[in-house]
């Protein structure tokens, strides 16, 4: 059984991007919560909301890429 490292890469590359997003999107959040009567209140809010759904898009992503690399026939 071999692994595609191409692919694996991708994974892992994939798997990369969203460590960052997974701590930011929630930290983005928080402050919006703390300033609700800031005029930007929507704005940060959405900002946060959109950066925790890629991070979660990205965990999705990288980790199909990395099963394939491992278990995908050719």
């Amino acid at each position: 059984m071999n692994t595609d490292r191409k692919i694996l890469q991708k994974g892992i590359l994939f798997m990369s991007i969203a460590m960052p997003l997974l701590f930011l999107g929630p930290v983005v959040i928080h402050s919006a919560f703390k300033n609700q009567n800031h005029p930007y209140y929507y704005v940060v809010l959405g900002v946060g909301i959109i950066v925790c759904l890629s991070a979660m898009l990205m965990m999705f992503l990288g980790l199909r890429k990395i099963m394939n690399s491992l278990f995908k026939k050719k």
